[in-house]
C-alpha cells in the first residue's frame, strides 16, 4: 500500500526521449524499510519542477503523489521529497588522497618501460583521472569512483598474490588493474553539482567500448600480456569481454583479473555515502 512516509534511497536515474520527443526519467528506488526495488517514470512536466540534484544517486526520499501497478513495484511519480541529499563523490582531499595512492602502485612497478607509460598517462589525464566514476549506474558510480575501484582491485590482487602458489608478473597485474577500466575517463561524463553520470557521445562514436581503448593502447605501446587481461576482464563477450574466459587454454593471469575486477564491481561501494561508514 503507497504511505508517504515511506522513505527511499535511490539507486538510478536517467533520462531519454520519448517517441513524441518529450523527455522522460526512470528512476529507480530502493524502500528502506524492507530493500524492494520501485521502478519509477517521471513525465517531463514533473522532471522540470525540480533541479537536477533531487535526482543524484544516493538521495533519500519520500514518493508524495504517485500512480501504482497492481504489484507495487512499478509507478509514475508526480512529486517527492528530498528529505536528504547524498553526497556527489569524493571531495577534492579526497580524490588527491586516492590519486596519489594509485601513484604508490605505479612506482612499484620496476618495468621501466611500463612504469613510465603510466606515470606520463597519469600526469597527462590526472583531472580526468581524479574525477571519473567507474560506471553510470552499476557499481561506484559517484565523482572518483573510478579511482576507488582501481585502488580495491589494486589491493584485492596484492593481497591474493601473496598467497598464491602460481608465480604472477606482479608489474603485469598491477598494470591490468590501473588500465582495465581507464577507458571510462573518456568514455563518462559527470556532473560535478548534481553528480549525475551520462556518456561521452564523442568517445561513443570512435570507440567500442572502455575495454576496447584500453586494449588498443596497451597493443600500441607493446604490453601484450597487460592487453590480453584486459581484454578479458569482463569475463563473457556478452558481457563485453573481447577475449571470453569460455575459451581453452587460456593464461591464469586472464581469469585472475576478472575475478578481482568482479569482485570490487559487486562488493565495492555503489554509494559514496557509505565510505564513511
Amino acid at each position: 500500500m503507497f504511505s508517504t512516509d515511506v522513505e527511499y534511497e535511490i539507486i538510478a536515474y536517467s533520462v531519454g526521449d520519448t517517441k513524441a520527443g518529450t523527455k522522460m526519467g526512470k528512476m529507480q528506488l530502493k524502500n528502506l524499510q524492507d530493500e524492494s526495488v520501485l521502478n519509477c517514470i517521471l513525465w517531463e512536466e514533473t522532471l522540470n519542477r525540480y533541479d537536477s540534484k533531487a535526482f543524484r544517486t544516493g538521495n533519500i526520499v519520500k514518493l508524495i503523489t504517485a500512480s501504482f501497478n497492481e504489484k507495487f513495484n512499478n509507478c509514475l511519480v508526480t512529486t517527492f521529497s528530498v528529505e536528504k541529499e547524498a553526497k556527489t563523490g569524493l571531495d577534492e582531499a579526497q580524490r588527491e588522497q586516492y590519486y596519489q595512492a594509485l601513484m604508490d602502485y605505479i612506482n612499484k612497478i620496476n618495468d621501466e618501460k611500463l612504469n613510465s607509460f603510466l606515470m606520463r598517462f597519469f600526469m597527462e589525464h590526472k583531472e580526468k583521472i581524479k574525477i571519473a566514476p567507474a560506471a553510470k549506474i552499476m557499481h561506484h558510480n559517484y565523482i572518483g569512483g573510478l579511482m576507488v575501484h582501481t585502488l580495491e582491485c589494486l589491493q584485492y590482487a596484492e593481497a591474493n598474490m601473496e598467497m598464491s602458489i602460481y608465480k604472477f608478473n606482479q608489474d603485469n597485474i598491477f598494470a591490468a588493474c590501473i588500465l582495465h577500466d581507464i577507458g571510462k575517463i573518456f568514455e563518462y561524463k559527470i556532473d560535478l553539482e548534481s553528480g549525475l553520470i551520462d556518456y561521452e557521445e564523442d568517445f561513443r562514436k570512435e570507440w567500442i567500448t572502455h575495454s576496447q581503448y584500453g586494449f588498443s593502447i596497451c597493443m600500441n605501446e607493446g604490453f601484450k600480456e597487460v592487453a590480453k587481461m584486459i581484454a578479458a576482464h569482463h569475463g563473457r563477450s556478452d558481457w563485453g569481454a573481447i577475449i571470453d574466459l569460455d575459451q581453452k587454454d587460456l593464461e591464469p593471469e586472464l581469469y585472475f583479473i576478472h575475478l578481482i575486477d568482479n569482485l570490487s564491481a559487486k562488493f565495492g561501494k555503489i554509494n559514496v555515502s557509505l565510505l564513511d561508514n
